[in-house]
């Protein structure tokens, strides 16, 4: 089955048995739950200063200003170039460079990149050396300390309007519109920039947020005196600061991936969505991120009193567990689109302006290779994804309760739990139309 999605390009789905996925996957929710309740007694996972350090000379290179200057002024280099193309390049999107870039070469496989080299975006981010250039022009922040209280939620809102633009905005493909929003996107940054000073970019630019978040699974950690160090990738996780908005961030990626998949279901196609119009796209958009928002704090509280502990900070304590969880449903979405329509980008770099008689890599008369990743591969890659992001999830769930309880009495897991087999079974049904 073959479904348009995702801006641009499309994604290919093996339809295996879907009862035998549901099934399966539940069980093994429950069971990796009763297992940690039987033998994962204490924490394992080690605090937020635990890992190897990595030599000193190393991290003076990765953290030096005159490396991250270099790596932003490339990338502002290429991000110049992207908009260039999707302006002056041909105009049709199959053609066009720029919708390439953004919705699959850099969006998805800005995932695979975080979780290998960690938050790349923050080190990489053009906006900041922008900023640099731009700060003396203006008031000295003046806003800055307003910035601790607002948390992440800028950076869930800029995710917001991305995924909408995404999913749901209906002119998503043409070039001009992604000019346009690479460029009103950092105005508006640059702008908050000058407000509340550099600190804004990790707390309100989207995508630096989506790459601080994925990278919370990579192994690469700093502790709390800065040091660089290695160290298991679940413990990276639990040492996520608590900031307010990080689970409105979490359940934003959760929410709108639940949204693609129901977008390709007959019944939406057939009933609220057959206008294929923009409100009736955002409607459910926000209605998907409020229900999987509603359902991970409902989990969250009814937790949170069996344990006799604080509901209203249960939310926020357990929101750095879903991420694994949020990681599976993104890969699940958009492993067979990088894999396939990534294949795109690298065909039309070769002649980015739509030239005649231009095909620098020699790659321009390519077609995209639909037997590069098989269907199978596919089919194991989401079906895994997502069972194993949410086994990962009740294992960071149980070891953040007893960090905050040193016990771990299953009626007090026992909704979250339940809530993350929600998740399980929806994520399937929606991933594969059912």
């Amino acid at each position: 089955m073959t479904v348009l999605a995702h801006g641009v390009g499309s994604r290919t789905d093996l339809p295996i048995p879907i009862g035998f996925a549901l099934y399966g996957a539940g069980a093994a929710i429950l069971a990796s739950f009763a297992v940690l309740l039987l033998f994962w007694r204490s924490p394992h996972l080690g605090g937020p200063d635990a890992g190897r350090p990595l030599p000193a000379g190393l991290q003076r290179l990765l953290d030096s200003s005159g490396v991250r200057r270099g790596l932003q002024a490339v990338a502002l280099l290429i991000a110049a170039f992207v908009v260039t193309a999707a302006l002056a390049g041909p105009e049709e999107t199959s053609r066009n460079l720029g919708p390439w870039v953004l919705f699959v070469t850099f969006w998805v496989g800005l995932v695979p990149v975080s979780l290998l080299l960690g938050p790349v975006w923050r080190v990489v981010n053009p906006l900041r050396l922008l900023h640099r250039l731009l700060r003396p022009l203006g008031p000295d922040a003046p806003g800055a300390a307003q910035l601790p209280a607002l948390g992440l939620w800028p950076a869930a809102g800029a995710l917001t309007v991305f995924v909408w633009l995404e999913l749901v905005h209906p002119d998503r493909t043409e070039p001009v519109t992604v000019a346009v929003f690479l460029l009103g996107y950092a105005a508006v940054q640059l702008a908050c920039a000058q407000w509340f000073g550099e600190g804004w970019f990790a707390r309100g630019d989207g995508f630096e947020a989506y790459s601080t978040l994925i990278a919370r699974l990579s192994p690469w950690g700093r502790r709390s005196d800065g040091r660089l160090v290695l160290r298991n990738p679940l413990a990276n996780a639990l040492a996520t600061p608590s900031r307010p908005g990080l689970s409105a961030l979490v359940m934003v990626l959760l929410g709108s991936t639940a949204f693609d998949g129901l977008t390709r279901t007959v019944w939406w196609q057939t009933g609220p969505g057959s206008a294929n119009d923009w409100f009736s796209g955002t409607v459910g958009l926000l209605l998907s991120i409020a229900l999987v928002s509603g359902l991970y704090v409902l989990g969250t509280r009814l937790s949170g009193r069996l344990a006799g502990q604080e509901q209203g900070v249960q939310p926020a304590r357990y929101a750095a567990t879903v991420i694994p969880i949020a990681l599976g449903y993104t890969v699940a979405h958009y492993f067979s689109l990088l894999m396939l329509d990534g294949q795109t980008t690298w065909i039309l770099i070769s002649n980015p302006f739509g030239t005649d008689g231009v095909d620098l890599f020699g790659t321009y008369g390519n077609r995209v290779d639909l037997t590069a990743v098989s269907a199978d591969v596919i089919a194991l890659v989401q079906v895994g994804a997502i069972i194993t992001g949410h086994v990962v999830g009740v294992i960071l769930a149980h070891e953040r309760a007893l960090l905050s309880a040193r016990r771990a009495r299953a009626s007090d897991q026992l909704p979250l739990v339940l809530v993350m087999v929600v998740f399980t079974l929806g994520g399937l049904g929606l991933l594969f139309g059912f």
